[in-house]
């Protein structure tokens, strides 16, 4: 496992940069806190850590060889992502009260199902299958990197969980919070369209 760190390396930025995933993590956050938003962050990490190894079984070269399954799958995730954006973009302002109703937000399933129809993290396994799994017991390593990943992804997204809660307590009103989850809606939209117009 000489090609360890590089992968754990990989794995941190592929986990911590800014994407569709870590935004609506943040903005959940922001207006349920992290204890609401970690089931969604294990949902997260524990679906792209199964494509992973999903894609290292083999799924992978049959994605490949289907281009028209990529455009749908793409598709699907920028109409999806544009509906979350939306419907960030259009929530009434949280409460500050930590006693205050709330809805549910985003659910497990559903942040599930969009890794699944993410193009960006099949792509993400394709790379870390083409790259890091060389000869040697094949499974074995898939596993392996499946869950290194897995273990590397939980703490960079609640990272982002933590900036969301840490954000509501900073902005101190509902309405800057209700600013800073448009303006994360804004982003989401652009995070969803910019791959498939460029």
């Amino acid at each position: 496992m000489e090609s360890l760190l590089p992968f754990l390396l990989f794995a941190f930025v592929a986990s911590v940069t800014p994407g569709p995933t870590n935004i609506l993590v943040l903005s959940h956050s922001s207006k349920r806190g992290v204890g609401a938003t970690l089931p969604i962050i294990v949902g997260a990490c524990l679906t792209a850590a199964l494509i992973v190894l999903i894609v290292g079984l083999g799924v992978g070269e049959t994605l490949l060889r289907f281009p028209r399954v990529q455009q749908v799958m793409a598709w699907s995730a920028v109409l999806w992502l544009s509906w979350l954006a939306w419907q960030i973009f259009n929530s009434p302002p949280a409460s500050l009260d930590v006693d205050a109703p709330r809805d549910k937000g985003i659910s497990v399933v559903g942040i599930a199902a969009l890794q699944v129809i993410n193009p960006k993290v099949w792509m993400m396994a394709v790379a870390v299958v083409s790259v890091f799994v060389d000869g040697g017991d094949k499974s074995m390593r898939v596993l392996l990197l499946s869950l290194f990943f897995l273990l590397i992804s939980l703490p960079c997204m609640t990272l982002w969980a933590l900036l969301g809660s840490g954000s509501a307590r900073v902005l101190g009103s509902p309405q800057a919070l209700q600013r800073m989850n448009q303006v994360l809606a804004f982003l989401l939209l652009v995070s969803a369209w910019l791959p498939v117009l460029i």
